[in-house]
């Protein structure tokens, strides 16, 4: 997950509408049942579908009245802490 993307990502959705996300991660989704695909292509899938889902938890704890700032770190605490176990 990169810190940045996520936050273009919540900009996107602000800007426009999560449920663009949401269909984006539907694509992609179903796009790593296709034929053909190399084990490179479903790391970047899987990189891509890990920043929308990042960037839709964010977005929802902002609407919950967090700000932007503090939604992102609370986020990448809880990121970091599941790795670290």
């Amino acid at each position: 997950m990169r810190l940045p993307v996520i936050k273009h990502l919540v900009s996107f959705i602000e800007r426009n509408d999560e449920d663009y996300v949401v269909e984006a991660m539907e694509v992609l989704e179903d796009l790593v049942e296709a034929p053909g695909i190399k084990d490179e292509e479903l790391d970047v899938i899987g990189e891509l579908l890990s920043n929308f889902s990042g960037a839709i938890e964010v977005h929802q704890a902002i609407k919950a009245g967090k700000s932007q700032r503090d939604a992102l770190n609370e986020f990448m605490k809880r990121v970091t802490g599941s790795i670290d176990k």
